[in-house]
Formats: structure tokens, C-alpha cells, sequence
């Protein structure tokens, strides 16, 4: 599998799907939803999803800092915060103490999961089958009506040790 930078993780065979004629697509989408939860899209929440639609992976605030050098840390972090609040940006939390963004499915069209490296906080997005992830559903599904919980949607993290941390 390829290595990369923990900040800016890439997926293995680029999962680029965020190009450039789905951008206006993503804007619309994100201020649809800032709008239902009463916010407005800044010109900085605006340019922090560029960046996230521009990624190949999530980002950690370094990562989305070291592409835009005109965003101040503390706004990136509080219009980050707003963002996930409002489904446009998902926060993912791994072991390395630095949480990572990318866009949510709900705004990318686009169901993945990921491997979680609990060392250095490498994460790679995966892809499966749809058969797996028709019978992941099913699965998940009969468990969540075993303890009568609705559920919304999935997601699986695979955490363990990337081939670079094991050398």
C-alpha cells in the first residue's frame, strides 16, 4: 500500500471523485445545510471546503493550514467545528491525538471507510464490495433492531499498524 504524509493522508488509487464540475455541486450542498442549522458560508468555511474537496483524504489542521497560507488556525478550527456541527465536514478521531477532516457522505455522495494506522494516525479510504456492503447493512440492521435502535447509517474504522510503522 502507498505511505504518506499522517497530516494529509492519501487513499490507495485515489478516490478523487471531488472534481472540479461536482465543486459547484459541493458549495450548493454545504450552504444548504449551514443554512438549516442558521449559519451563514463565509468565505473562510467556503475555502476550508476547497480544500477538502481538492484532498485525496482527511486532513488534520496542519494539512488544510499548510494549503492555504491566509487561514488563521484558530478560525480554521472554529469554522471546522460549525461545519461538522452542521453535516458538511466529518471529524475523525485517531490515536496520534490529531483529529482529521474530510467532507461527509451526505455531502460527497460517496460511502467509504477507513484503515486507521494507531500509531502514527495514518488513514487510508477504502472502498468495499457492494455485495459486503449490502450484507455489513443487513448485518448491522438485525443487531440494531435486537435493541430496538434506529439506525441512520454506518461506519467502520479498521485501526491497526501501517506497513511503514511495522518496518
Amino acid at each position: 500500500m502507498p505511505q504518506s504524509d499522517p497530516s494529509s493522508s492519501a487513499a490507495p488509487g485515489d478516490r478523487s471523485a471531488h472534481d472540479h464540475a461536482r465543486a459547484s455541486d459541493v458549495h450548493k450542498l454545504a450552504a444548504t445545510k449551514l443554512a438549516a442549522h442558521s449559519q451563514r458560508y463565509t468565505t473562510n468555511r467556503r475555502r476550508l471546503v476547497d480544500i477538502l474537496i481538492g484532498s485525496t483524504g482527511p486532513l488534520t489542521i496542519a494539512g488544510i493550514l499548510s494549503e492555504r497560507d491566509d487561514l488563521a488556525q484558530s478560525s480554521a478550527y472554529r469554522n471546522l467545528v460549525v461545519l461538522e456541527e452542521a453535516g458538511v465536514v466529518h471529524r475523525i478521531i485517531t490515536s496520534d491525538d490529531h483529529a482529521r477532516f474530510e467532507l461527509s457522505e451526505d455531502i460527497t455522495g460517496e460511502h467509504h471507510h477507513h484503515l486507521i494506522c494507531d500509531r502514527c494516525g495514518l488513514i487510508y479510504d477504502i472502498t468495499l464490495p457492494p455485495g459486503l456492503e449490502r450484507q455489513l447493512e443487513a448485518s448491522l440492521a438485525g443487531e440494531a433492531q435486537r435493541f430496538s435502535f434506529q439506525g441512520d447509517h454506518h461506519r467502520v474504522d479498521l485501526v491497526g499498524i501501517c506497513q511503514s510503522c511495522r518496518s
